[in-house]
């Protein structure tokens, strides 16, 4: 493998391992339901939106099943009433968790690929890479949360929807009452917390077997 052509590979895998460990913090994230049970208590959503616990988690629930479920299926809260742009948000919102599926079965098998050869080779340089992209990845968005958390949520939300059908009213779409920002918050948080989980992971496996090959 010539010089640019290994470079090129490096850059590629490191950006795979990346992307999938991304992908995973976030799929990690909508999974861990826990959280927003906590929060519908510590937020006090039931007094804010005047639901009760078990009305409110069982359509939460759907959401996530709706969201993680990548197989078409209609949009439709058990116990809430939605508009019709509220719906088209949820499918949006739902296009983008199975893009984000696509991505972590893709990143996968290129990584297990990647893998397979770079151990071959005892060439473990991009695992640091990988974490040093992470850590760019981590620090800004951290950085924009600090500033100023709901200008980042707007932005976000520009940046990934083509409509400003995210905008919601409660009372046509009174299911975000049962979603404030502050959770979204601390959704973002944990998805950087396990991504720096990764960086951790990543720069100890390249100590580690670094130091074995060196040893060698």
């Amino acid at each position: 493998m010539t010089f640019s052509r290994y470079r090129l590979f490096q850059l590629m895998l490191s950006l795979s391992l990346a992307l999938f460990i991304i992908c995973l913090a976030v799929q990690l994230t909508l999974l861990f339901t826990p959280l927003y049970y906590f929060d519908v208590r510590h937020l006090n959503i039931m007094a804010q939106s005047g639901l009760s616990y078990r009305r409110i988690v069982d359509n939460y629930n759907y959401m996530i099943y709706y969201l993680l479920n990548p197989m078409p299926q209609p949009f439709h809260l058990p116990s809430l009433a939605y508009s019709v742009h509220g719906r088209i948000h949820f499918e949006d919102v739902k296009r983008i968790f199975t893009f984000i599926d696509i991505l972590l079965i893709a990143t996968l098998l290129i990584n297990v690929t990647g893998f397979w050869i770079k151990i071959k080779h005892r060439d473990y340089y991009f695992l640091k890479t990988a974490a040093i992209a992470l850590a760019f990845f981590t620090i800004v968005p951290l950085i924009a949360f600090t500033l100023d958390f709901n200008d980042s949520f707007i932005i976000f939300h520009k940046i990934f929807f083509r409509n400003n059908y995210w905008i919601f009213n409660a009372a046509t779409d009174p299911v975000i009452t049962i979603l404030p920002e502050t959770f979204f918050l601390h959704a973002a948080l944990l998805v950087l917390g396990i991504i720096i989980l990764g960086i951790i992971a990543l720069t100890v496996f390249y100590r580690k077997l670094s130091g074995e090959k060196s040893a060698k």
